[in-house]
């Protein structure tokens, strides 16, 4: 197959190319020609749109499909569509099915359900059996396998001794320990940010505090043990600040944000909608403010979707009753094209999340494979239920204005236009 990208501005750093238009000859799934124009032949298919940009293929690294187990929520063959038309080449799924991914046969389920998509799935496996917090899983054959970090997804680990153990642990083969940022104790039984409008709405508070202790204590046993800290979806001004602090001490952590943490806000709970219950819950004003310029410093390493299909019988219940988490492929691009820079956003979308993941960085340059995501910065719309492509419809993002439409991606030798 023969593809040629037509007048494409190229946004990739690290390409000689950046900020350049050009056309782009794909052969083979290998980039073979970047040029100011290449005629077209007969043979060749063609991607041409309004806009065009392409840069390296988008990671997303915290995503959730639900197989095993919860294939009512979303299949891996769909999800991995989803995140095609959303342009990401590449998607990390988090242990949360039923049973969770703890074991070595469950890893190479994943990883051979994903085998012929056009996106790469990457499993993030359980840190402890069962996700249960108790005992460590067994790291070692499950990175064999094709794990590439460990983590239990939303539950944090309260014993602190277990967090110590598997960092160190971990350093004998390089593993990424992920450490959700909640201390259970302090949380209680919140489920909105404890502030203002959590006591106007009646509803109880999880402080900032049960986040930023949880990571507090994590940075002291990182400085303790060495090795390498990953603290997904953090939402508090805080929790920038200590990281900001142990990074200066030349500790090896990074960080993530949900795109809703760096645009949404508590106020948006006033409707009592349970699209906007999330875990951490929304924050203030002040916090998704100051997350946006952790982004833009570089303290914060990673965007992600935080993507987390909820099927309807578990939303669209009491807000107190109804289950955590939106979906946010879909909606990631246009919700954060406003309020980041181009290039800002691309960078922790691509070249970052592959390295701290241990992932081969991408490039658009001649002999390179193909890895591209396709876009439009600029184009204007409202994200309304029939951008959904996910089975669950649980967007935190439902009728905002977005700018910015994604157009595909190109990987693995696949083409994936939307229509």
């Amino acid at each position: 197959m023969i593809t040629l990208i037509k007048s494409a501005t190229i946004i990739d750093a690290s390409s000689s190319f950046h900020n350049q238009k050009k056309d782009v000859l794909i052969e083979n799934g290998v980039i073979k020609k970047i040029e100011d124009t290449i005629d077209p032949k007969e043979d060749y298919t063609l991607v041409n749109k309004d806009n065009l940009h392409i840069s390296c293929g988008w990671f997303d690294t915290s995503v959730s499909f639900g197989e095993p187990g919860f294939e009512e929520r979303e299949t891996i063959e769909n999800g991995l569509k989803v995140a095609a038309k959303s342009g990401f080449t590449a998607v990390a799924v988090n242990a949360n099915s039923n049973p969770v991914i703890d074991t070595k046969s469950s890893v190479e389920f994943l990883i051979n359900k994903a085998n012929g998509s056009a996106t790469n799935l990457y499993p993030i496996a359980a840190l402890t059996a069962k996700s249960k917090g108790i005992e460590m899983a067994e790291l070692f054959d499950m990175q064999q396998s094709g794990a590439i970090a460990f983590g239990d997804y939303k539950k944090p680990i309260a014993n602190d001794n277990l967090m110590k153990v598997s960092l160190l642990y971990a350093q004998n083969f390089g593993g990424l320990i992920l450490s959700f940022p909640k201390n259970l104790a302090i949380a209680g039984e919140g489920i909105a940010n404890e502030g203002i409008n959590s006591t106007k709405l009646g509803l109880k508070g999880i402080p900032a505090l049960a986040e930023e202790l949880q990571i507090a204590r994590d940075l002291f046993l990182l400085e303790y043990t060495g090795g390498k800290l990953h603290i997904p979806t953090i939402s508090t001004e805080k929790s920038l600040q200590l990281i900001k602090e142990a990074k200066k001490k030349g500790l090896h952590v990074t960080c993530s944000v949900s795109a809703h943490h760096l645009i949404l806000s508590d106020d948006e709970l006033h409707g009592f909608d349970s699209n906007f219950k999330t875990n951490p819950p929304l924050r203030t004003n002040q916090d998704c403010k100051a997350l946006q310029k952790g982004v833009k410093s570089g303290v914060i390493d990673i965007i992600t979707s935080d993507h987390n299909p909820i099927d309807i019988e578990h939303k669209k219940v009491e807000f107190s009753e109804a289950k955590d988490g939106t979906i946010g492929l879909e909606s990631l691009f246009g919700a954060l094209n406003s309020v980041l820079n181009l290039t800002d956003f691309i960078e922790n979308i691509t070249s970052k999340p592959r390295e701290i993941f241990g992932i081969k960085p991408t490039s658009i340059a001649v002999g390179e494979t193909a890895d591209i995501s396709f876009f439009n910065p600029e184009e204007k719309n409202v994200f309304t239920k029939d951008a959904i492509l996910s089975t669950s419809k649980n967007s935190a993002f439902l009728n905002k204005n977005l700018t910015g439409k994604v157009y595909g991606i190109f990987s693995n030798n696949q083409l994936i236009l939307n229509k």
